[in-house]
Protein backbone atom coordinates (compact mmCIF):
# COMPACT_ATOMS: atom_id res chain seq x y z
CA UNK A 1 0.00 0.00 0.00
CA UNK A 2 1.28 3.24 -1.11
CA UNK A 3 0.67 6.74 1.55
CA UNK A 4 -2.76 5.35 1.63
CA UNK A 5 -5.06 6.51 5.26
CA UNK A 6 -6.29 3.12 6.37
CA UNK A 7 -9.80 2.83 7.10
CA UNK A 8 -11.45 0.76 9.79
CA UNK A 9 -13.96 -0.66 7.70
CA UNK A 10 -11.81 -2.25 5.51
CA UNK A 11 -10.56 -5.84 5.28
CA UNK A 12 -7.41 -5.77 3.04
CA UNK A 13 -5.64 -9.49 2.23
CA UNK A 14 -2.33 -9.98 2.22
CA UNK A 15 0.38 -8.45 -0.30
CA UNK A 16 -2.51 -6.08 -1.64
CA UNK A 17 -1.23 -2.94 -3.27
CA UNK A 18 -2.90 0.36 -3.21
CA UNK A 19 -1.67 3.13 -5.34
CA UNK A 20 -1.93 6.76 -4.78
CA UNK A 21 -4.60 8.63 -6.21
CA UNK A 22 -6.90 6.05 -5.02
CA UNK A 23 -10.37 6.43 -3.49
CA UNK A 24 -11.74 3.46 -1.42
CA UNK A 25 -15.49 4.03 0.21
CA UNK A 26 -16.75 2.24 3.71
CA UNK A 27 -16.71 -1.69 4.00
CA UNK A 28 -14.53 -2.14 0.68
CA UNK A 29 -13.11 -5.97 1.10
CA UNK A 30 -9.78 -6.62 -1.45
CA UNK A 31 -8.54 -10.21 -1.49
CA UNK A 32 -4.73 -11.42 -1.18
CA UNK A 33 -2.66 -10.32 -4.26
CA UNK A 34 -4.44 -7.87 -5.54
CA UNK A 35 -3.44 -4.65 -7.23
CA UNK A 36 -5.60 -1.21 -7.55
CA UNK A 37 -4.35 1.17 -9.80
CA UNK A 38 -3.62 4.88 -8.95
CA UNK A 39 -7.13 7.31 -9.78
CA UNK A 40 -9.35 3.93 -9.34
CA UNK A 41 -12.50 5.07 -7.68
CA UNK A 42 -14.06 2.16 -5.30
CA UNK A 43 -18.01 3.17 -3.43
CA UNK A 44 -19.06 1.89 -0.38
CA UNK A 45 -19.55 -2.21 0.30
CA UNK A 46 -17.66 -3.47 -2.62
CA UNK A 47 -16.24 -6.76 -2.44
CA UNK A 48 -12.49 -7.63 -5.21
CA UNK A 49 -11.60 -10.68 -4.92
CA UNK A 50 -8.20 -12.47 -4.74
CA UNK A 51 -5.07 -12.00 -7.69
CA UNK A 52 -7.49 -9.69 -9.66
CA UNK A 53 -5.78 -6.09 -11.43
CA UNK A 54 -8.32 -3.69 -11.29
CA UNK A 55 -7.39 0.42 -13.27
CA UNK A 56 -4.67 -0.09 -15.14
CA UNK A 57 -4.13 1.51 -18.37
CA UNK A 58 -4.34 -0.01 -22.06
CA UNK A 59 -1.53 -0.79 -23.98
CA UNK A 60 -1.09 1.54 -27.53
CA UNK A 61 0.07 -0.87 -30.27
CA UNK A 62 0.10 -1.28 -34.21
CA UNK A 63 -3.28 -1.41 -35.01
CA UNK A 64 -4.46 1.17 -32.31
CA UNK A 65 -2.09 4.05 -32.07
CA UNK A 66 -4.34 7.65 -30.86
CA UNK A 67 -6.87 7.75 -27.32
CA UNK A 68 -5.46 4.46 -25.58
CA UNK A 69 -3.24 5.41 -22.99
CA UNK A 70 -4.56 7.86 -20.35
CA UNK A 71 -7.60 6.77 -19.68
CA UNK A 72 -9.57 8.53 -16.88
CA UNK A 73 -10.79 6.39 -13.85
CA UNK A 74 -12.07 3.11 -13.15
CA UNK A 75 -15.25 3.54 -11.31
CA UNK A 76 -16.52 0.60 -9.18
CA UNK A 77 -20.15 1.25 -8.44
CA UNK A 78 -21.51 0.79 -4.36
CA UNK A 79 -22.21 -3.30 -3.97
CA UNK A 80 -20.77 -4.36 -6.66
CA UNK A 81 -19.14 -7.46 -6.08
CA UNK A 82 -15.63 -8.70 -8.18
CA UNK A 83 -14.50 -11.81 -8.13
CA UNK A 84 -10.59 -13.72 -8.11
CA UNK A 85 -8.49 -13.08 -11.35
CA UNK A 86 -10.51 -10.65 -12.61
CA UNK A 87 -8.89 -7.49 -15.08
CA UNK A 88 -10.50 -4.37 -14.98
CA UNK A 89 -8.72 -1.75 -17.21
CA UNK A 90 -8.89 2.49 -16.39
CA UNK A 91 -11.95 4.30 -18.30
CA UNK A 92 -14.39 2.17 -17.52
CA UNK A 93 -17.47 2.65 -15.01
CA UNK A 94 -19.47 -0.36 -13.43
CA UNK A 95 -22.87 0.59 -12.12
CA UNK A 96 -24.22 -0.33 -8.33
CA UNK A 97 -24.75 -3.92 -7.63
CA UNK A 98 -22.52 -5.64 -10.60
CA UNK A 99 -21.25 -8.67 -10.56
CA UNK A 100 -18.45 -9.38 -12.11
CA UNK A 101 -16.90 -13.47 -11.89
CA UNK A 102 -14.08 -14.89 -11.76
CA UNK A 103 -11.38 -14.46 -14.79
CA UNK A 104 -13.41 -12.20 -16.41
CA UNK A 105 -11.95 -9.35 -18.11
CA UNK A 106 -13.09 -5.91 -18.96
CA UNK A 107 -11.61 -3.10 -21.14
CA UNK A 108 -11.83 0.42 -20.75
CA UNK A 109 -14.03 2.96 -22.24
CA UNK A 110 -16.70 0.32 -21.45
CA UNK A 111 -20.23 1.37 -19.26
CA UNK A 112 -21.93 -1.62 -17.26
CA UNK A 113 -25.48 -1.13 -15.97
CA UNK A 114 -27.00 -1.37 -12.63
CA UNK A 115 -27.55 -5.07 -11.43
CA UNK A 116 -25.58 -6.72 -14.15
CA UNK A 117 -23.98 -9.90 -14.70
CA UNK A 118 -20.36 -10.63 -16.32
CA UNK A 119 -20.22 -14.29 -16.18
CA UNK A 120 -16.47 -16.47 -15.62
CA UNK A 121 -14.42 -15.68 -17.87
CA UNK A 122 -16.34 -13.78 -20.25
CA UNK A 123 -14.35 -11.11 -22.07
CA UNK A 124 -15.76 -7.25 -22.54
CA UNK A 125 -14.15 -5.42 -25.59
CA UNK A 126 -13.61 -1.84 -25.32
CA UNK A 127 -16.23 1.36 -26.24
CA UNK A 128 -19.13 -1.07 -25.61
CA UNK A 129 -21.95 -0.10 -23.44
CA UNK A 130 -24.05 -2.57 -21.46
CA UNK A 131 -27.23 -1.70 -19.80
CA UNK A 132 -29.07 -2.89 -16.81
CA UNK A 133 -29.94 -6.13 -15.50
CA UNK A 134 -28.08 -7.86 -18.12
CA UNK A 135 -26.55 -11.59 -18.19
CA UNK A 136 -23.62 -12.16 -20.11
CA UNK A 137 -22.61 -15.41 -19.31
CA UNK A 138 -19.61 -17.76 -18.96
CA UNK A 139 -16.73 -17.45 -21.99
CA UNK A 140 -19.06 -14.78 -24.22
CA UNK A 141 -17.16 -12.52 -26.22
CA UNK A 142 -18.53 -8.87 -26.57
CA UNK A 143 -16.39 -7.02 -29.06
CA UNK A 144 -15.65 -3.39 -29.17
CA UNK A 145 -18.15 -0.93 -30.35
CA UNK A 146 -21.28 -2.96 -29.30
CA UNK A 147 -24.27 -1.21 -27.54
CA UNK A 148 -25.99 -4.30 -25.29
CA UNK A 149 -29.38 -2.61 -23.96
CA UNK A 150 -31.48 -3.71 -20.68
CA UNK A 151 -32.49 -6.89 -19.49
CA UNK A 152 -30.51 -8.70 -22.37
CA UNK A 153 -29.49 -12.13 -21.81
CA UNK A 154 -26.60 -13.79 -23.59
CA UNK A 155 -25.91 -17.16 -23.24
CA UNK A 156 -21.86 -19.33 -22.06
CA UNK A 157 -19.41 -19.26 -25.37
CA UNK A 158 -21.24 -16.40 -27.60
CA UNK A 159 -19.23 -15.19 -30.06
CA UNK A 160 -19.75 -11.19 -31.33
CA UNK A 161 -17.41 -9.26 -33.99
CA UNK A 162 -16.94 -5.86 -35.43
CA UNK A 163 -14.58 -5.81 -38.02
CA UNK A 164 -16.63 -6.76 -41.56
CA UNK A 165 -13.55 -7.27 -43.18
CA UNK A 166 -11.17 -8.67 -40.96
CA UNK A 167 -8.45 -6.06 -41.49
CA UNK A 168 -8.66 -6.78 -45.19
CA UNK A 169 -10.08 -3.12 -46.43
CA UNK A 170 -10.66 0.18 -44.71
CA UNK A 171 -13.76 -0.72 -42.30
CA UNK A 172 -15.60 1.74 -39.13
CA UNK A 173 -15.67 -1.06 -36.35
CA UNK A 174 -19.19 -1.55 -35.44
CA UNK A 175 -20.23 -4.42 -33.04
CA UNK A 176 -23.75 -5.65 -32.97
CA UNK A 177 -26.61 -3.58 -31.03
CA UNK A 178 -28.77 -6.02 -29.35
CA UNK A 179 -31.98 -4.49 -28.11
CA UNK A 180 -33.75 -4.71 -24.63
CA UNK A 181 -34.76 -8.12 -23.38
CA UNK A 182 -33.55 -9.95 -26.09
CA UNK A 183 -31.93 -13.33 -25.49
CA UNK A 184 -28.98 -14.87 -27.76
CA UNK A 185 -28.86 -18.61 -27.11
CA UNK A 186 -25.40 -20.64 -26.26
CA UNK A 187 -22.61 -20.77 -29.00
CA UNK A 188 -24.14 -18.46 -31.40
CA UNK A 189 -22.16 -15.74 -33.56
CA UNK A 190 -23.34 -12.46 -34.11
CA UNK A 191 -21.66 -10.47 -37.30
CA UNK A 192 -20.59 -6.68 -37.57
CA UNK A 193 -22.97 -3.80 -37.48
CA UNK A 194 -26.25 -6.47 -37.06
CA UNK A 195 -29.34 -4.87 -34.87
CA UNK A 196 -30.95 -7.82 -32.79
CA UNK A 197 -34.30 -6.56 -32.17
CA UNK A 198 -35.96 -6.21 -28.89
CA UNK A 199 -37.98 -9.40 -26.97
CA UNK A 200 -36.34 -11.65 -30.17
CA UNK A 201 -34.88 -15.25 -28.81
CA UNK A 202 -31.51 -16.32 -31.17
CA UNK A 203 -31.18 -20.21 -31.23
CA UNK A 204 -28.31 -21.92 -30.16
CA UNK A 205 -24.94 -22.13 -32.28
CA UNK A 206 -26.89 -19.89 -34.86
CA UNK A 207 -25.27 -17.97 -36.93
CA UNK A 208 -26.60 -14.15 -37.32
CA UNK A 209 -25.69 -12.26 -40.52
CA UNK A 210 -28.43 -9.85 -40.75
CA UNK A 211 -30.98 -7.84 -38.44
CA UNK A 212 -33.38 -9.68 -36.31
CA UNK A 213 -36.91 -8.34 -36.46
CA UNK A 214 -38.36 -7.67 -32.28
CA UNK A 215 -40.21 -10.52 -31.29
CA UNK A 216 -38.50 -13.12 -34.17
CA UNK A 217 -36.71 -16.59 -33.09
CA UNK A 218 -34.47 -17.30 -35.24
CA UNK A 219 -32.02 -20.71 -35.82
CA UNK A 220 -29.72 -21.76 -37.57
CA UNK A 221 -26.40 -21.23 -40.27
CA UNK A 222 -27.40 -18.49 -41.37
CA UNK A 223 -29.85 -17.76 -39.16
CA UNK A 224 -33.70 -17.55 -40.37
CA UNK A 225 -36.88 -16.85 -38.69
CA UNK A 226 -39.18 -19.43 -37.55
CA UNK A 227 -41.29 -17.48 -35.21
CA UNK A 228 -42.77 -13.99 -34.83
CA UNK A 229 -44.41 -13.14 -31.48
CA UNK A 230 -45.55 -10.00 -32.20
CA UNK A 231 -47.57 -11.18 -35.08
CA UNK A 232 -49.10 -13.84 -33.63
CA UNK A 233 -50.07 -11.70 -30.78
CA UNK A 234 -51.96 -9.62 -33.08
CA UNK A 235 -53.60 -12.32 -35.39
CA UNK A 236 -54.91 -13.42 -31.45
Amino acid sequence: MVDCRIDPSWSLGYNVVIENGVTLGRNVRIGHNTVIFAGTVIADDVTIGCNSVVGCQPYQNSLVRNGVTGQGPLIIGEQSRIGNGVVLYSGTALGEGVLVADLASIRERVTIGNGTIIGRNAKIECRTAIGQRCVIQTGAYITADMVVEDDVFIGPEVSTSNDKYMSRAPYKLLGPRIRQGASIGNNATLLPGIVIGAKSVIGAGSVVTKDVPEYATVVGVPARVVNRADITAKED
